[in-house]
């Protein structure tokens, strides 16, 4: 005869990539154990149109900070860099409150944001570092709405840094909104991004504001 056994609970899927991401979040904002998740119904992995697992989003007062899980490896090590977790970064975004209509609608905006630059990512092999730009021409805005003046973004290191997780090491890479000015600025070598960052005054994502180029 014939016996099979329940899977044991030391069989269960274990998760220490997602963990870690999520270890360095709740650090920077303690007691948020359940922050609110846009969750992929239908994975990369199955077939399905979005290569991030999700993206999770914690209060940080005045803005929301938005993180993706699934650029690097969430699971078992799977990527062959010894030295890398996955492609080796995950992206986050802060972005400031004041001037959102709908607040739930704009965290989806920028979650279907995050999915486009990471199909680059999959398809094209395109790595995402700090202090570059992302640049695509277009001269509407990236808010929902299209009103805002930010049409693109530039990046930076976000204050979780770099972290080691069993899988290897994570970068958290910022997207920080830019006009299209700032990004011409940038392109034609008029402005360096670290010197553009540090006159926004700010790493917050602002609907509100205007240009510091023209």
């Amino acid at each position: 005869m014939e016996r099979f056994s329940e899977t044991s609970a030391s069989e269960e899927i274990q998760t220490p990539g997602w963990d870690a991401i999520t270890a360095a979040f709740e650090t920077l904002y303690p007691g948020q154990e359940n922050p609110l998740h846009f969750a992929s119904a239908f994975p990369w992995s199955l077939g399905g149109p979005n290569p991030l697992q999700g993206v999770s989003v914690y209060d940080g007062g005045s803005f929301f900070h938005l993180v993706t899980y699934g650029l690097s490896d969430l699971y078992e090590k799977e990527s062959s860099d010894p030295e890398y977790s996955g492609y080796g970064f995950e992206f986050t975004l802060k972005l400031r409150k004041a001037g959102l209509s709908d607040e739930h609608k704009e965290l989806r905006c920028i979650a279907g944001i995050f999915q486009s630059l990471a199909k680059m990512t999959f398809e094209k092999g395109e790595i995402f570092q700090p202090f570059e730009y992302i640049y695509t021409g277009q001269k509407t805005g990236v808010d929902v709405e299209q009103k805002s003046c930010l049409t693109g973004f530039v990046t930076k290191l976000d204050d979780p840094g770099e972290i080691d997780t069993p899988n290897g090491k994570v970068q958290f890479v910022e997207l920080v909104g830019a006009s299209d000015a700032e990004l011409r600025a940038v392109i034609e070598q008029k402005i360096k991004i670290r010197d553009l960052l540090e006159a926004l005054g700010s790493d917050l994502t602002d609907y509100t504001r205007a240009s510091v180029c023209d």
